[in-house]
């Protein structure tokens, strides 16, 4: 289960990573170099705006998720966090 999220994460990562850099800042970007004029004829300048940024900040959120997830699961997997108290005179 942790190698599957551990996956999710990296998928997700790389996505987020594509995302960032398809947007299109002030000064121009890697949007018109692979093909966003495309994207912006068949959407419109202003609609695939707003679909690159909500994409944006749903890969965030969910990388966000996924990391708490994750962290979640493997601390207890280990038992980190866990006191063990015995009587063994420690």
């Amino acid at each position: 289960m942790i190698t599957g999220l551990t996956i999710l994460i990296a998928i997700n990562c790389l996505l987020l990573m594509l995302v960032v850099l398809i947007q299109n800042p002030k000064g121009g970007g890697v949007d018109s170099t692979f093909g966003g004029q495309g994207a912006t004829q068949m959407f419109g300048a202003a609609r695939s705006t707003d679909f690159i940024e909500k994409l944006t900040w749903g890969l965030a959120i969910l990388l966000f998720v996924l990391c708490i997830i994750t962290a979640l699961m493997v601390s207890g997997a280990t038992g980190a966090g866990v006191i063990d108290v015995d009587n063994s005179g420690f």
